[in-house]
């Protein structure tokens, strides 16, 4: 009996070491994606800041915020017939629940004949980043205008247009 348990032992041993282990395995995976139609940006108002009148011996600002309101430092005044003063309004569209990142310019200069003014400090409404909740939101933008001593009186506008980038996050 002895035997016959240490051949059955030899034989189960020898079974087990003919098996070969597997030390590879697979599985697969479905590649797909959603292509989202382009964002896109269309000015719908100008950035207006209105009637300004400045001292003939100090300079100063006017700030148009988001909202369109102004206000004035230095020796600029605001007059009471105000010339339609607007923050400038631009439509965003694209694909609905994402979000966008919105740049705005440095500066722009603003002409009149070989007179001109700077508008910096651009700021927005949204700030930075903007939501496409619904598909399409609206960008306020202002600025500050910076208004010379003396500044030669009549129409300033922009040579290079007021450029806002928007894309994607």
């Amino acid at each position: 009996m002895k035997k016959l348990s240490v051949l059955f032992s030899l034989v189960a041993i020898l079974t087990i070491a003919s098996f070969t282990a597997k030390a590879q395995v697979s599985a697969t995976a479905t590649s797909s994606a959603n292509i989202i139609g382009p964002i896109s940006i269309v000015k719908t108002v100008d950035l207006v800041f209105g009637n300004v009148a400045v001292s003939p011996v100090l300079g100063g600002t006017v700030v148009l915020d988001p909202a369109g309101t102004r206000t004035q430092t230095g020796g600029v005044t605001l007059p009471v017939i105000t010339g339609s003063p607007t923050a400038a309004k631009f439509t965003v569209s694209g694909q609905a629940g994402t979000t966008y990142a919105i740049t705005l310019p440095a500066s722009v200069i603003l002409t009149n004949g070989a007179n001109n003014m700077t508008v910096d400090n651009f700021t927005s409404t949204p700030t930075a980043t903007g939501s496409l909740a619904s598909g399409s939101e609206d960008i306020f933008v202002g600025g500050t205008l910076h208004v010379a001593a003396a500044q030669v009186s009549g129409l300033y506008t922009n040579a290079a247009d007021l450029v806002v980038t928007v894309n994607y996050n």
